[in-house]
């Protein structure tokens, strides 16, 4: 039997045209100029650039991040601290379905452990503070979104921030479309207060509000500066005279390169607050670790509602992070817990080697260039730097322009990183500038990198010099 006949190719009948809706779509193309504005600020992109940067240059000695060292976290302490705050539960009164609830479940919106970092501020600060002023966080940027969210009501409210400045705050400032002031440093660090009142008043004569002032008076991030003692209490009188409340941000304030320095000698403004002026931003990411995201915000000032109806700032940040995060992640605070009453919420104490570590670091580093640049050699290129009092930054004032891709070619041909300073300015400067970091390094890896970064400064300015 013959096999059947098969149709050629060109006599097979062609599909139907599928129906138009049933046609695949071009995939959406959205129009970066038709999404929020700050996401075409080069603000966004600085950290990024640098985390890509480092990336590409793996064995390069980078000055450029801000983390804490390394050597003092151990993974098998983790289990240790859960326990020791399952503990704590236990011996509090909680059954076992009651700490399975406070372990597994959402949990209250200003957070778990507050009376213990209430204890741990009376113990480190001398901050008497009462858990119920206490919100915990999603590490320390949640709660500068939280206070300038709750703080500044409408476009008329400005926020002064001293200059240079953390990008986190400006960064967070743009989420929320908010306008900043900048103030700059004074001589002796931190916003200069006759500044502050020049600043308050200029933006007053503009027809709008000056609602608060950010500022980071111990070793400052990205200056390494720190503000004296009288000049924290003429701060506080500059502020309380033009009606500005304070956002205090202190990440750093226990690493003094003063191994004698005692709790109370370098008071925070909040200590020194007198009239509850002050928002205080704390952080467990350098004094515990950074993995936790685990934040606190001290809001103790009184906000009077409809009817007379009394309430802490505290409770009405709670409300905006329900609406955010929702609670902060109770392991995290369970962890962090456990930390706290291992080490009897002194976390001083428990941060001394830490802090020494620090000292002794920062102290190579500052000889380093010292060594490597004597004083005549120093003055011929147009170099200097600051020397900390503490913290993990100095900051060095070059020839050149410290931006971009001067950073990049030191990364490629000298084998060395750091920050360039201009995205820390808000209205512009810090061009020949630069900050080093000495958190993450060990002595040796600074001492290599100082010499490295000798040879790129040279080269860099005789560079300059030539073109």
């Amino acid at each position: 039997m013959s096999a059947p006949s098969v149709p050629s190719v060109s006599t097979v009948p062609s599909a139907p045209a599928a129906p138009a809706e049933d046609r695949p779509a071009e995939a959406v193309t959205l129009p970066l100029g038709e999404l929020h504005g700050s996401l075409a600020d080069p603000l966004l992109d600085a950290m990024t650039f640098l985390n890509e940067v480092t990336t590409r240059y793996p064995q390069a000695v980078s000055f450029a991040p801000g983390r804490p060292y390394e050597g003092f976290f151990e993974p098998e302490d983790v289990p240790v601290y859960l326990d020791a705050y399952l503990d704590h539960l236990a011996a509090s009164g909680l059954d076992r379905d009651a700490i399975r609830t406070t372990l597994f479940q959402y949990g209250p919106t200003k957070g778990i452990i507050n009376d213990l970092v209430a204890r741990t501020l009376a113990h480190d600060e001398n901050l008497t503070v009462a858990p119920e002023a206490l919100v915990l966080t999603v590490g320390a940027q949640e709660g500068m979104l939280l206070a300038l969210r709750a703080l500044c009501a409408g476009p008329q409210d400005v926020l002064l921030v001293s200059s240079p400045c953390y990008v986190g705050v400006t960064g967070a400032a743009r989420l929320l479309d908010l306008t900043t002031v900048p103030v700059p440093e004074g001589p002796d660090g931190g916003p200069d207060p006759a500044a502050v009142r020049a600043a308050a008043r200029e933006v007053r004569a503009a027809g709008r509000r000056p609602r608060a002032l950010y500022v980071v008076p111990d070793f400052a991030n990205p200056s390494g500066t720190s503000m004296p003692v009288p000049a924290r209490a003429r701060l506080l009188a500059a502020a309380a005279e033009e009606d500005l409340l304070v956002i205090e941000d202190n990440p750093y304030g226990f690493f003094a390169r003063d191994a004698g320095e005692r709790p109370g000698e370098r008071p925070t403004l909040k200590a020194l607050d007198r009239h509850r002026r002050v928002v205080y931003l704390g952080s467990f990411a350098k004094t515990c670790f950074p993995g936790a995201r685990l934040g606190y915000v001290v809001a103790d000032q009184e906000v009077l509602g409809p009817g007379g109806r009394r309430t802490l700032l505290a409770d009405e940040l709670a409300r905006l992070k329900s609406m955010t995060t929702v609670n902060t992640p109770a392991l995290s605070q369970a962890v962090i817990g456990g930390m706290l009453l291992t080490h009897d919420c002194r976390l001083r104490a428990a941060n001394a080697p830490a802090t020494a570590h620090y000292a002794a670091v920062m102290d190579v580093l500052l000889a380093e260039l010292d060594r490597c640049f004597p004083a005549a050699e120093r003055e011929r290129l147009g170099l200097s730097w600051n020397v900390p009092e503490g913290g993990f930054f100095a900051v060095l004032t070059v020839a050149f322009a410290a931006d971009d891709a001067a950073m990049e070619r030191c990364a490629r041909e000298f084998g060395v990183l750091w920050t360039p300073m201009t995205p820390f300015y808000p209205a512009g400067g810090g061009e020949h500038r630069l900050r080093l970091s000495i958190s993450s390094l060990t002595p040796a890896r600074v001492a290599a990198g100082v010499a490295r970064l000798a040879d790129f400064i040279r080269t860099e300015t005789a560079r300059g010099a030539a073109g």
